[in-house]
């Protein structure tokens, strides 16, 4: 006898397979006059920042890698605003009742920019990179057990154990398809196409001049009907704040993803006629800044000490102040972006300076009889970028009234990561994180003990250890069951709410800069990210 989630996901698997193989469920468009028949021609200029250390993501997570990487290798599938999937270079797709088959149809007749054939068995390597290469792909692929090519357009995955998000990992972004007889040798990571691409994808890649710009121009051979609609893709490097505000504003460049200018220019650029943001198409990948602490610095593994400091942050000034108001405050580790896991009534420990105080008497961090001597000096190192400076200094502020003498650390990216992941010299940390498009794959590492590694990036900073933390994360990773795997991560962020490894703290807004001629860019979950094939520039 079936269940009725065993129904439901019966029924999302037939119209995945009847809406890939009919052409249905190409994603709505983000603005009304997307609606407009399409020009041809013309050439826009992306605005992108940091300049990307490669151009692909086979092997690499980079922020901007992810959002250039599309627009010449694309993915098995795309994604709509709500993560359901969508045809790209599958148009069809299976999944058996135990989840441990799945089966994609390739679509056919595709070429890659040099002329060969795309076909299954550039498949079955590229899951194989991935799976040796990718940093989060060594883990979404660790229960792919065998990958088959039955024939030239069919690809069949045989799991080790169910991975109830892997349907959701197969974007352009996170899972490229790359040309198996360019990589069939050597490490992915270091293979030269990865910064001379070739791929499948509506744009051919041109050049890369380092410290200027990437070209990129249309594949005249490009499988989807008429696109791409532009003539040519420039993508420009401006590393200077100031600068890409002007860039902005004079022209120079007509589109500009992942909240390009300083907070304190946003609400006089919005206020331009010919300018429209877009905060629709960061739902692939989403971020959330978190007070994070080293759970090996003395002070710190005493919970009274964690909540005295959860006590003495008034959260909405800190969205105010150090925000000005762009983002949401958020109660726990999953960004609101994920709707189905989100769970907006965790407990927060509320604004009480009283109570911290006498929690920090409770842990014996007692102020001097003058009540000017310190209780406690601990240093802070904040992510090296607006969001993260100006987080420091507020939490510093903040601090220094219950006696927290609070150092701030400031550094470069590197020195920054090594400080956390490698040296751990450090005793709070606000970090910038993805949750990325499933919690298993984003957010599990953050709070995971397996997790904890000296010198491993972007993991459990906090060096936090629960076993049953580990027991609701390791079940979630595997539940096929939709309504249990919800619950199973949200008793997962009652625990983190309790026991304080970290406070997050704020989901930024996060948005895209464009010139109103500049229609369609944003038709799915990964934005400006996407393949922007659809993407035309009005005359006016």
């Amino acid at each position: 006898m079936s269940t009725d989630s065993d129904f439901s996901l019966a029924t999302r698997r037939h119209f995945m397979l009847a809406a890939a193989a009919s052409g249905l469920g190409t994603a709505v468009p983000s603005l009304a006059w997307a609606q407009d028949k399409p020009q041809k021609g013309g050439t826009l200029n992306l605005l992108l920042f940091p300049e990307p250390p490669t151009l692909t993501t086979i092997a690499h997570t980079a922020g901007s890698s992810v959002t250039i990487s599309g627009k010449v290798t694309e993915g098995l599938l795309t994604y709509d605003f709500n993560l359901n999937p969508q045809p790209q270079l599958a148009v069809a797709w299976t999944i058996s009742p135990d989840g441990l088959v799945y089966r994609f149809q390739l679509r056919q007749g595709v070429k890659w920019h040099d002329g060969k054939p795309f076909t299954s068995a550039d498949v079955v390597h590229s899951i194989a990179l991935l799976k040796e290469f990718h940093p989060r792909g060594r883990a979404t692929f660790a229960g792919v057990a065998e990958v088959q090519a039955p024939d030239a357009h069919t690809v069949v995955l045989q799991l080790s154990r169910p991975i109830p998000y892997l349907i959701t990992a197969l974007a352009a972004s996170e899972s490229p398809i790359v040309p198996k007889h360019l990589y069939a040798s050597g490490r992915a990571d270091t293979n030269p196409a990865n910064n001379a691409p070739v791929g499948t994808g509506p744009f051919v890649f041109k050049e890369w001049v380092r410290g200027s710009h990437v070209i990129y121009e249309r594949n005249p051979h490009y499988w989807d009907g008429d696109k791409p609609y532009i003539d040519r893709l420039v993508v420009r490097f401006i590393p200077d704040a100031a600068a890409r505000t002007a860039a902005i504003e004079s022209g120079q460049v007509q589109i500009a993803p992942s909240s390009p200018v300083p907070f304190a220019e946003v609400e006089r650029l919005r206020a331009k006629p010919g300018l429209q943001f877009e905060t629709r198409g960061y739902e692939y990948i989403n971020s959330v800044y978190r007070l994070e602490f080293n759970l090996e610095s003395e002070p710190l593994k005493d919970l009274r000490v964690r909540q005295a400091i959860a006590h003495a942050l008034q959260r909405e000034n800190l969205l105010k102040v150090a925000w000005y108001g762009q983002g949401r405050l958020t109660t726990g580790p999953v960004h609101p972006a994920l709707k189905k896991f989100y769970v907006p009534d965790l407990p927060v420990l509320p604004y009480d300076l009283k109570r911290a105080e006498k929690l920090l008497d409770d842990a014996g961090l007692t102020r001097g009889k003058s009540g000017g001597q310190w209780r406690a000096r601990l240093n802070l190192t904040p992510i090296p970028n607006e969001g993260g400076q100006r987080t420091g200094d507020f939490l510093k502020q903040a601090l220094g009234r219950i006696g927290i003498d609070v150092q701030i650390n400031s550094q470069d990216f590197a020195t920054y990561i090594k400080r956390i992941y490698t040296d751990r010299a450090f005793d709070l940390h606000v970090s910038a994180m993805s949750n990325t498009f499933d919690p298993t794959v984003g957010i599990q590492r953050l709070y995971w003990s397996k997790s904890f590694q000296r010198g491993l990036p972007f993991s459990n900073g906090a060096h936090y250890a629960s076993p049953e933390v580990d027991r609701l994360l390791e079940s979630a990773a595997v539940e096929l069951n939709e309504a249990q795997r919800i619950r199973e991560v949200a008793e997962f962020q009652k625990h983190i709410a309790t026991d304080l490894p970290d406070i997050t703290l704020v989901a930024p807004d996060i948005y895209t800069i464009a010139d109103k001629r500049v229609r369609n860019h944003t038709v799915g979950a990964d934005g400006v990210a996407g393949n922007l094939a659809g993407v035309w520039l009005a005359a006016s």
